[in-house]
């Protein structure tokens, strides 16, 4: 099993001991917590809390918290994504959308759930005890600015707002560094903390996070056009159809394939700040840039 799958496994069963029973009076909220915590994926952004935890010198059991509470945000992030009032999308990695399998009201707080357990994993007596106050309250900052009004939500704010739009390209840069970027920079800076990593490295993670980030919404925005519901595990062609602009439709996909390339050697390069064996990070990133759903 390739270290990736290790790490995928590790992150797995680590969201499922952290979930509440369901043998209470609220046990359909937290089926359908589960069923989109549990729904699979690439796991990209617990990975980079481990990946760069472990770059510092920190270890996997350290970073695990940091990182469940990074993919509760992201999980709940693409519930709320899904919803009518949002993307209205039916299909999510392969299967229906949470609001399809559980209704609107129950997926709007299975999603209300997940953001809020985040911090109570982040700020639980375990992970305090393994990382020590000030890492836990550094990380919950951290992770509470990434995702708040002025990071991921924002970037949801001028998505919505660019609806129907010729949006230029200054517009799609600053929504997808806050929407798509800024939970990805959260889980870099969220592994350099959980190893107590200095703010040099902390801003080189920083700086990895951005430029994978852009290059990750750019490889979205070439898989809309070429690829299929299928493949994708969810529809294709919708940003065309809700006549958003898109890096592709901008600059066409040849231009972004190339970019793509060119942000993910800038990411590669910022890791020369790391006394470490960056190899894994390296290979993370082209894994993105190449992927296919």
């Amino acid at each position: 099993m390739t270290t990736a799958n290790n790490d995928i496994v590790m992150i797995e069963n680590a969201l499922q001991g952290l979930l509440p029973p369901d043998q209470s009076s609220e046990r359909l909220v937290v089926e359908a917590m589960k069923y989109s915590l549990e729904a699979g994926g690439k796991r990209v952004r617990p990975r980079l809390v481990l990946e760069f935890c472990r770059l510092c010198g920190g270890t996997d059991e350290k970073a695990l918290p940091f990182a469940c509470a990074v993919e509760m945000i992201h999980t709940y992030s693409l519930i709320h994504d899904d919803l009518p009032c949002m993307d209205d999308d039916d299909l999510r990695r392969g299967r229906p959308s949470n609001h399809k399998k559980f209704g609107e009201a129950f997926a709007l707080l299975a999603g209300d759930a997940l953001l809020t357990m985040a911090f109570e994993v982040i700020n639980s007596d375990e992970a305090a005890s393994l990382l020590g106050d000030r890492a836990c309250r550094l990380a919950s900052k951290a992770l509470a600015s990434y995702a708040g009004a002025h990071g991921m939500i924002g970037g949801q704010v001028i998505d919505l707002q660019n609806e129907n739009t010729a949006a230029p390209i200054e517009a799609l840069r600053e929504m997808d560094a806050k929407k798509t970027g800024c939970l990805i920079k959260a889980a870099c800076e969220l592994g350099c903390i959980a190893a107590g990593a200095d703010e040099e490295k902390i801003k080189a993670a920083r700086e990895y996070g951005e430029s994978v980030g852009l290059a990750f919404q750019i490889q979205d925005d070439i898989l809309d056009k070429i690829s299929s519901d299928e493949e994708l595990g969810k529809p294709v062609g919708s940003d065309e159809e809700n006549k958003k602009s898109t890096y592709v439709s901008l600059l066409g996909v040849e231009k972004c394939v190339a970019l793509v390339d060119e942000l993910t050697e800038k990411a590669t390069a910022s890791l020369a700040a790391f006394d470490g064996d960056s190899q894994g990070l390296a290979e993370l990133a082209r894994s993105l840039a190449k992927r296919k759903n």
